[in-house]
């Protein structure tokens, strides 16, 4: 006894078959800065990584000039690969009081690049570990200002971590 089978029957299988291939690939996204060998992990750890704390409606202008900038930072974000400096200024009063009402009104106005820029922040294996090994969520990420070409400013509404 013979077993025929539908064109339409042989298709479905073969794109099963293909999705289940696909799947059990590694994806290149998490290969793309990956800790194969020791150089990437000297330049992703070896980041010399600065605490600051500041008051939000002191530095109000500044902030919001980098989040204004959000789009061209995301970019530069994706290209950095090597910085000698990373400053993460913690913003504790607004942890306490929230944000300043210019501050808030101008993330609202760019949430879309802000929200872009946190992904490459995410997608960046040596900003994203100078963010995480200083308990910053990425979330409290407000904007990023590269200052100069080997160092970068983060602002997070976060307070400093106790050590």
């Amino acid at each position: 006894m013979t077993i025929s089978m539908s064109r339409d029957a042989i298709w479905t299988r073969m794109v099963a078959v293909f999705a289940f291939l696909v799947a059990l690939t590694p994806s290149v996204a998490l290969m793309a800065q990956g800790l194969e060998n020791q150089k990437a992990i000297d330049k992703i750890i070896g980041s010399q990584v600065q605490e600051e704390q500041a008051q939000a409606e002191v530095d109000a202008d500044r902030i919001i000039a980098a989040i204004e900038n959000s789009a061209a930072a995301s970019s530069e974000v994706r290209k950095t690969s090597d910085l000698e400096k990373v400053e993460i200024v913690f913003l504790p009063d607004v942890v306490k009081k929230g944000l300043p009402p210019k501050i808030d009104a101008k993330l609202k106005e760019h949430e879309k690049e802000v929200g872009a820029l946190r992904k490459d922040l995410e997608g960046n294996a040596m900003l994203f570990h100078a963010i995480d090994s200083h308990a910053v969520l990425m979330r409290d990420v407000l904007a990023v200002e590269f200052n100069g070409q080997k160092s970068v400013i983060i602002y997070a509404a976060a307070a400093k971590p106790a050590k």
